[in-house]
């Protein structure tokens, strides 16, 4: 910069600065943010030890990663100041080197080969290897759903009619909260009005403008992705009719269509907001967890699960169940809910029902295999087949 010409230099911050914000934007707001605030406490972190932070002048730049670990594991400089999980420790490792990439230094944690370094993986091992195991909601049956919903629309409130509407929408679609209920993430996508698709068969329908019979005999129902989370741009998911008169995410989806029609709501609307008492309110996932908790307290013991159990985030889990335990293909199930690897699996439990109930039985059966030799059976030579022959002629 000092030596560009004075003429230039105006131009020159202007688009390094462009630069730096694009590069800002390649990650979500949240998680930009949480990297920021992770480097601040690694400044303040070196500067207590009186280490420049960018570790121009260090040796083993490794083992001052290795300490941040230490004590950001046992929460001496974690955000709430208590222990951390050993994932936590690695995202916040990783957001300093990134950070210090991005200013054009080496990233300390990395060799030339671009893998973790031995001491760094090693005591992330460790970390990992000492946690508890994760806790995980569980999947909600479908019976709880059915009597969630059946017992909000029997009030006919229009709110009450929503959290019915979104309950249906996150099960069947395998959706994330932010996706169907307001939520405090600013990076969250909700479904729009103008992401609806509708149906006849082959026939598309204009939701907008079709009369209400001719809206009721949707037979198919997309929404498309602008922006959501692991959904390609313009690709639309959908859904047929579940041939039950009330829980059925075509009807779910009609429902919504009405309302914000009714209301001249534009189509930038979100699907979760409500008009009741002349003004517009967002379904929230604390009103959907809410909700699926007072069920789950009348009915959850009769399917071994607590109120505690279940939240908002269980209804993606819950379809991923229900097609697993439908004998649906893990692919067609990530498919579904745009799992790019094998992360589906933590929201599927080994342990429902269906699962297991035929698995002794057909491991009773199918048990009785045999291997093939590992060695080769040994040749007979002729010369020992005719002594064989002498010695005990037939």
């Amino acid at each position: 910069m000092a030596a560009a010409p004075p003429h230039l230099r105006h131009d020159l911050r202007h688009d390094i600065g462009a630069i730096m914000q694009s590069i800002q934007l390649g990650v979500c707001a949240s998680r930009a943010a949480a990297s920021d605030s992770t480097f601040r406490r690694w400044t303040e972190f070196c500067s207590a030890l009186y280490i420049d932070p960018l570790l121009s002048d260090i040796e083993d730049p490794v083992l001052i990663l290795l300490l941040f670990a230490h004590r950001y594991r046992s929460g001496q400089i974690a955000p709430n100041k208590s222990k951390v999980r050993g994932r936590t420790v690695g995202d916040a490792v990783r957001a300093v080197g990134q950070t210090l990439a991005s200013m054009g230094l080496p990233d300390p944690r990395l060799l030339p080969s671009g893998k973790l370094t031995f001491r760094l993986s090693r005591l992330l091992a460790s970390y990992t290897r000492s946690d508890p195991p994760p806790t995980r909601v569980k999947p909600i049956p479908v019976p709880i759903l059915l009597h969630t919903c059946n017992r909000a629309r029997q009030t006919h409130m229009p709110i009450q009619i929503a959290i019915a509407d979104m309950i249906t929408l996150g099960f069947y679609f395998l959706l994330r909260p932010g996706e169907y209920a307001q939520t405090s993430n600013p990076d969250s996508t909700p479904f729009r009005l103008a992401d609806v698709h509708l149906l006849r068969h082959s026939i598309r329908l204009d939701h907008i403008s079709c009369d209400l019979d001719t809206l009721y005999t949707t037979t198919y129902v997309g929404f498309e992705f602008t922006n959501k989370k692991n959904g390609v741009r313009g690709e639309i998911i959908g859904l047929g009719r579940s041939q039950h008169p009330a829980f059925c995410p075509v009807l779910a989806t009609i429902s919504r269509v009405m309302h914000l029609r009714t209301h001249h709501a534009a189509l930038s609307t979100p699907l979760y907001m409500v008009h009741s008492n002349s003004q517009w309110t967002p379904i929230t996932t604390t009103t959907l967890t809410s909700a699926l908790r007072q069920a789950v307290m009348v009915l959850g013991p009769t399917f071994g699960i607590t109120h505690s159990d279940i939240s908002v985030r269980s209804l993606r889990s819950s379809g991923a169940m229900a097609l697993l335990c439908a004998d649906i293909d893990t692919d067609r199930i990530r498919l579904l809910g745009r799992w790019r690897s094998d992360e589906m699996l933590r929201y599927l439990h080994v342990q429902a029902f269906p699962l297991v109930q035929h698995l002794a039985p057909l491991m009773l059966q199918h048990g009785a295999f045999s291997f093939l030799p590992s060695t080769p059976a040994p040749i007979l030579s002729p010369f020992l087949k005719l002594s064989n022959c002498m010695l005990f002629p037939q």
